[in-house]
């Protein structure tokens, strides 16, 4: 099966993705700042209106995709409520020395 995955920014734009075919959605908030993660209630929502996966974008703020240990903890707490709403999964990106950043999986 082919995956029509749409990047979102907010709630409308999930149930927009999906009535025009989208097969997944990436769920986040901030699109100009490269995508943070979304509120909890807009998570809830989209997960139990769409009969799609539903992939959050774990990012606690915009700018640059290296974290401090801090901002680590933060999206583990993110993580926990995206399985604890009935997520599909979540999108982390993550740098560390200008490579991908595999110790924070």
């Amino acid at each position: 099966m082919t995956i029509f995955e749409a990047c979102v920014g907010n709630y409308n734009e999930a149930v927009l993705a999906a009535e025009k075919g989208a097969n997944r959605i990436e769920l986040c908030d901030n699109l100009m700042e490269d995508g943070t993660t979304p509120s909890y209630g807009t998570i809830k929502k989209t997960v139990e209106k769409l009969d799609i996966p539903v992939r959050v974008i774990i990012r606690p703020r915009g700018g640059n995709f290296t974290y401090t240990k801090e901002e680590l903890e933060i999206m583990k707490y993110d993580v926990q409520l995206c399985k604890d709403l009935g997520d599909h999964g979540v999108v982390i990106g993550a740098i560390k020395d200008a490579k991908l950043d595999k110790e924070i999986i």
